[in-house]
């Protein structure tokens, strides 16, 4: 029997279902497993359905599937939802003592339904019906064959810090649910988990691989406001202000966050400001502040569904084109679309490296799928790690220069800075279009050069920066073209296609900007059959190939009702078009 297992806990809003769902997330990572979950929750401060899906194997996993093996619902809502979820063989774990199910109401007749008292046995383990989550994580785990001790240690460390008494107020909930389904419950469902030997594991969202990233490389102010999906990058932040020397400000609004972020910046050190599409949208003038400044500055964009509000809580990938163009006027930028969580970690610091190298601003592209899963990574090799700070004059270099020149033309456009308080390096910085010096200037000749100076940055990175990644075989039978979090989804789905006999490559396209035309265009043109994958309505990223390689994708997938792709979902599309 292979050792896989698909979870997944739904109910109402306010009832734990997070806490529970990265409890049991981090119970199957201590046994070495590899572990991928997402969650999926509505716009709402209480109520509204939450769950919170676990996939667990002894082999990688990249993403969640459709189907599910043991569902924990919380309530009736859960059990109407999920229902069809459920893998022949699977179980759901419910009260029947609070939700009563007749057999009549039981649809599946090739799924097991299993009655526990949760709140019973929560009352009678001394802590109360607000711990029947903890129950449910009992019985989840007997249910499965898996080893309990790691659920308990998991357990204190996570509620260890209300206090010891706390935890172990719910280890012996979770003990009471083991123990009743070990001596009650006499229905076992097809599904089982054990522990293997093996190497530790970091458990991380997209959003705390980036936080890493960003401590790893230096940064030393965070600004932002508060917006889902990128608010727990602050939060993050905000709780390691102090071990690494970080100044961390929750400000008034996005355009105050952008504004201080390339304050910090200029008095030279590393920034960061994180937000949504929204927040985005508000930051645009200010963007292109850092780039007439010619200010590093690093944004992270965390895309959901707009326009306006939208989906608070859902996902998407539809401000491609907006983070391409946002603010007026043509001037140079970096865009990066990591994939995935390693992804997160090693392109926040590059991006870092770009912003400070190129002196203008670097946005990080994600969304609420890799933002808010977690996945099992190795322990990021942070050996290689390094960091280029870019031309920064010295106070020694300043002292011999005689006429600083902060904004001199160079055959690169990157003009050596300096940072306030060293003699010699005073210049003027504004929004306005400037000589040399940073004066203000509208002589039509210094315009000319000075867009042509900015832009040179873009043409000198283009050629540096690394050429998009061609996973699977050279050649297939086609190629899926896509970028961003749909990259877990489209592994899975090609595992499924090589099931079918139909050998399939993913071209993941990184570098937004600059774009790596060239190589786009050579990996398309020996290519049998393209297929674009993408989560927003008008294939966006089909549309920025289009402008730079002049070349069409041959189909395309496109997902836009605010959830990410599962990858049977992919893997049946392209069967489709085959």
């Amino acid at each position: 029997m292979e050792n896989t297992l698909s979870w997944k806990i739904g109910g109402m809003a306010g009832y734990g279902i997070m806490t529970t769902g990265l409890i049991f997330a981090k119970t199957c990572s201590r046994g070495r497993l590899h572990v991928f979950d997402t969650t999926e929750y509505p716009s709402l401060i209480r109520g509204g359905h939450n769950t919170y899906q676990v996939r667990a194997s002894d082999e990688e996993v990249h993403s969640h599937k459709r189907s599910i093996d043991l569902l924990v619902a919380l309530n009736r809502e859960a059990i109407n939802l999920h229902e069809d979820e459920l893998s022949p063989g699977g179980g759901i774990i419910y009260d029947g003592e609070k939700v009563p199910l007749s057999r009549e109401e039981l649809g599946r007749e090739d799924v097991h339904f299993i009655s526990i008292p949760l709140q019973r046995l929560a009352e009678e383990s001394g802590g109360g019906r607000v711990m029947i989550n903890s129950v449910a994580l009992g019985a989840s785990t007997a249910l499965i064959d898996y080893d309990f001790e790691i659920l308990s240690g998991v357990l204190r460390d996570i509620y260890g810090v209300k206090g010891m008494d706390i935890a172990e107020y719910n280890v012996r909930a979770a003990k009471s649910g083991y123990e009743y389904v070990r001596s009650e419950v006499k229905t076992r469902i097809e599904h089982r988990l054990k522990k293997v030997e093996g190497p530790r594991r970091m458990l991380l969202t997209g959003n705390e691989a980036i936080s890493l990233g960003a401590i790893k490389a230096g940064c030393k102010f965070v600004s932002a406001y508060p917006m889902t999906p990128s608010s727990s990058i602050l939060h993050f932040m905000a709780a390691q202000e102090r071990n690494f020397n970080i100044i961390v400000k929750h400000t008034e609004d996005e355009i105050a966050a952008i504004n201080m972020a390339i304050g910090a910046s200029f008095a030279g050190v590393r920034a960061m400001t994180c937000t949504s599409g929204g927040g985005f949208s508000l930051m645009a003038e200010a963007l292109g502040l850092a780039s007439m400044t010619e200010t590093p500055l690093v944004i992270v964009e965390a895309q959901r569904p707009g326009p306006s509000t939208g989906l608070a809580t859902r996902t998407e990938q539809g401000d491609l084109k907006f983070i391409l163009t946002a603010s007026q006027g043509d001037f140079p930028r970096f865009a990066v679309a990591p994939g995935d969580v390693e992804e997160c970690f090693h392109l926040t610091i590059e991006a870092f490296n770009l912003a400070e190298r190129y002196q203008c601003p670097a946005i990080i592209i994600s969304d609420k799928f890799l933002s808010e899963s977690h996945k099992t990574v190795e322990i990021f090799d942070v050996e290689s790690v390094s960091v280029d700070r870019g031309l920064r004059l010295s106070d020694e270099e300043l002292r011999e220069i005689k006429d600083f020149k902060r904004y001199r033309f160079t055959d690169t456009g990157i003009s050596p800075r300096s940072i306030p308080s060293q003699e010699g390096g005073t210049f003027k910085a504004t929004g306005n279009e400037h000589d040399e010096t940073g004066y203000m200037s509208e002589d039509k000749e210094i315009r000319r050069k000075m867009m042509e100076k900015r832009a040179r940055k873009l043409i000198v990175a283009a050629k540096k920066i690394p050429e998009p990644k061609l996973l699977g075989p050279e050649s297939a039978d086609l190629t899926i073209i896509a970028w961003g979090s749909t990259k877990g989804p489209i592994r899975e789905a090609m595992k499924l296609l090589k099931d079918d006999g139909v050998n399939a490559n993913f071209l993941q396209i990184i570098y937004m900007s600059p774009f790596p035309s060239d190589a786009v265009s050579k990996v398309m043109d020996e290519a049998n059959l393209t297929v674009l994958v993408e989560n927003n309505f008008s294939g966006q990223l089909g549309a920025v190939i289009k402008e730079y390689t002049g070349k069409d994708v041959d189909h395309k997938i496109l997902k836009y009702n605010g959830r990410q792709f599962f990858p049977g979902e992919i893997h049946g599309r392209v069967v489709e078009v085959l």
